[in-house]
C-alpha cells in the first residue's frame, strides 16, 4: 500500500502543472484555477488508492479541477454569464485529455502550433513569463507554478526571506489574474523566451544539487527541467539558446550515478568513477553542444555546454583540456554576469597556472562581490580546496568549516567536514 501510496504521489506532482496550464490557458484565473487544481489532487489522493488509478489521471483531474473552477466562477454573477458564454461554445469533451500520441490536429488554443502529444505546461511557462512581470516575478512564479518548488527553496535560491517571496509570488498571481495566453509577438518573444530558459535553468539546478534538506539530488526536479526543456526545444528546434541548455542539462544529468556514494556522500568531479557516468547521454549531449554552437552566436548556454561536454569526454580527471576550458570561460564571463561562471573560471584559472593564481581570483570575487550566505559557501569551498592543493591545510581547513557552515546542504556539510577533518590528521 505504500508503494502504491508514493506512485500515486509521484503521478499527482506530475500531472499538477499540466492540469494548471490547462485552467489557466482556459479560464484565465490563475489563484482560483490554482486552488480547484489543488481540490482535484486531494480529491485523488483519497479516491484513486481505494478506486484505483483512472486510465486516463490527466483528464480525470482536469475534469474534477474544471468543475471545481467553474462552481467557483459562477459564485459571481458578471463570471457566471461569462462562463456560460463560454462553455455554450466549447466541444463538451474540451476537457478530456487526449490518450497519449492523440489529440487535436493543428494549432491549439495557445497559437504555438501545438504538437498533438504537447501538454498544457508549457502553456503555463509561458503565462508564467508574461511581459507584465519583472524577470524575478516570472522566475518565482514559474519555480512555484510549474516547478512545484515551495516558497522556503524558491527564496533560498534567491538569497531573500521567505516572506518577501512569499509577497512577490502573490503579486504576480494578481498581475496575471484574468490574462488569456497568447503567442508572444515578436517584440517581446526573445525577452519571453530568456525567461523561460533562465527558470528551466534554475529548476535544474535546483534538482541536480538541492540547495538545502537531506538529500544532494532532487531526481524530479532535474527530470522534469528537461523534460519542460525537451518540450520547448519541439516547439524551437533552431534556437540555440534552448538546444544549448538542454545540452548542458543532459551532459550534467550524465554524471549523476556517480556523484554520490553508497551512504549518500558527495564525490566531487575528480573523484568520480567515470565508468559510472551515462554515455548514451553524453553521446546526446555532445551532438547537442555541437548543434547549439552552430545555431548561432554562442551565448551563454551554449558556452556552458561546451564546457560540459570537455568535462565528459575525458576519460579521467587528468585527462581535462583545461586550457581549452579556460578559454570558454573567458568568453563565458563576457556574456554573463553569473557568479557561479566567475567562480568555475577561478577554478579554471588555478587548473591552469597553479592554485596561488586561482586563489587571487576568488579573493577578487569576494572584494568585488561582498558575497554572502549561499554564495560565500561556495567561495569558501573553492577557496578550501586551492588552500589544500596550495599546501596550506590551516587555512584550508577553515576555509571548508565556513563553507560547511554557511551551507544548508546536508550532504556538502558532511562533505566539507570530512575535508576539513581529513587535514586534521598528521601526514606520513
Amino acid at each position: 500500500m505504500g508503494r502504491a501510496t508514493d506512485d500515486i504521489e509521484d503521478l499527482l506532482r506530475r500531472h499538477a502543472p499540466q492540469v494548471l496550464g490547462a485552467l489557466v490557458r482556459r479560464y484565465g484565473h490563475f489563484d482560483p484555477a490554482e486552488d480547484s487544481v489543488q481540490e482535484a489532487l486531494i480529491a485523488a489522493a483519497e479516491q484513486w488508492p481505494g478506486d484505483g488509478i483512472p486510465d486516463n489521471p490527466r483528464g480525470w483531474l482536469i475534469r474534477v479541477a474544471s468543475r471545481r473552477l467553474t462552481d467557483r466562477l459562477r459564485s459571481d454573477e458578471a463570471r457566471r454569464r461569462r462562463e456560460e458564454t463560454a462553455a455554450a461554445l466549447t466541444p463538451a469533451d474540451a476537457f478530456v485529455a487526449p490518450p497519449p500520441g492523440e489529440g487535436p490536429a493543428g494549432t491549439g488554443p495557445s497559437g504555438l502550433g501545438r504538437a498533438p502529444s504537447e501538454d498544457d505546461t508549457l502553456t503555463l511557462l509561458f503565462l508564467c513569463c508574461h511581459p507584465a512581470l519583472s524577470p524575478a516575478a516570472q522566475i518565482a512564479l514559474t519555480l512555484r507554478a510549474v516547478g512545484g518548488l515551495t516558497t522556503a527553496e524558491i527564496a533560498r535560491a534567491h538569497l531573500v526571506p521567505e516572506a518577501t517571496m512569499a509577497q512577490r509570488i502573490s503579486r504576480a498571481k494578481r498581475a496575471v489574474r484574468g490574462t488569456q495566453f497568447r503567442q508572444p509577438d515578436a517584440q517581446d518573444r526573445d525577452q519571453r523566451l530568456a525567461a523561460v530558459l533562465q527558470v528551466l535553468y534554475l529548476i535544474f539546478n535546483e534538482g541536480y544539487t538541492a540547495t538545502a534538506g537531506p538529500d544532494l539530488h532532487r531526481t524530479d526536479l532535474a527530470r522534469e527541467a528537461i523534460r519542460l526543456t525537451r518540450a520547448v526545444r519541439r516547439l524551437l528546434p533552431h534556437e540555440g539558446r534552448v538546444t544549448g541548455l538542454l545540452a548542458l542539462m543532459v551532459l550534467t544529468e550524465a554524471r549523476t550515478p556517480a556523484r554520490t556514494g553508497p551512504d549518500g556522500e558527495l564525490i566531487p568531479l575528480d573523484e568520480q568513477d567515470r565508468a559510472l557516468w551515462d554515455r548514451t547521454a553524453i553521446a546526446e549531449g555532445i551532438a547537442l553542444a555541437e548543434e547549439a554552437l552552430a545555431q548561432g552566436p554562442a551565448g551563454d548556454y551554449q558556452l556552458q555546454a561546451a564546457i560540459a561536454a570537455l568535462h565528459d569526454e575525458a576519460g579521467r580527471a587528468e585527462d581535462t583540456d583545461w586550457p581549452q576550458i579556460l578559454a570558454l570561460y573567458d568568453l563565458l564571463v563576457r556574456c554573463s554576469p553569473d557568479p557561479a561562471a566567475a567562480l568555475g573560471r577561478a577554478v579554471a584559472v588555478a587548473m591552469v597556472h597553479g592554485p596561488r593564481a586561482g586563489l587571487t581570483e576568488v579573493d577578487a570575487l569576494a572584494k568585488a562581490s561582498g558575497a554572502s550566505g549561499q554564495q560565500n559557501h561556495r567561495l569558501d569551498a573553492v577557496r578550501g580546496h586551492l588552500l589544500e592543493r596550495a599546501g596550506e591545510h590551516d587555512d584550508a581547513r577553515t576555509a571548508y568549516r565556513a563553507a560547511a557552515d554557511a551551507t544548508l546542504s546536508e550532504p556538502e556539510a558532511r562533505y566539507l567536514r570530512r575535508r576539513a577533518g581529513r587535514l586534521d590528521r598528521p601526514s606520513g
